[in-house]
């Protein structure tokens, strides 16, 4: 039995210790493999992530303008700096920034119906916003 079914962090290290001393048919290939392709779809759902907390407080900066404050602007300030943070750390991800803005979007509209009590239906089915204007520091939605 490997350290991986056991102790992760050690298997880690041992991984780390084979490659860096040129060791390559000591890895532990598959499970190697596997811990790879988990990294990539962990900074693909945290680029998501960002996106959809920045798309929720745009929905409800839209359809609750009464309710704007700084606490909004700060969360929407916030967002824009850690999506960007992501995707210049991940640029691969670029071809897919389309199918991520629109799951994005969806998994929004329903956070901003539970987070504002609003029907989900007020809210549009597709993002009303283009990328760029989500992204840019300076646009918030008018009323």
């Amino acid at each position: 039995m490997s350290n991986y079914d056991h102790d992760f962090y050690s298997w880690t290290q041992e991984q780390a210790g084979l490659l860096r001393a040129g060791r390559l048919s000591d890895l532990d290939i598959q499970n190697l493999i596997e811990e790879i392709e988990t990294m990539g779809r962990s900074e693909k759902r945290e680029l998501q992530s960002r996106l959809t907390v920045l798309l929720v407080h745009l929905l409800k900066w839209t359809y609750q303008p009464e309710r704007r404050g700084r606490s909004w602007t700060l969360t929407i300030e916030g967002q824009r700096i850690n999506f960007q943070d992501v995707f210049e750390d991940n640029p691969g991800l670029k071809p897919q920034i389309e199918a991520i803005f629109s799951n994005a979007y969806r998994l929004a509209r329903i956070n901003a119906s539970k987070e504002t009590g609003l029907d989900r239906r007020i809210f549009p089915e597709t993002c009303p916003w283009t990328f760029e204007q989500v992204i840019d520091d300076g646009y918030y939605p008018s009323e």
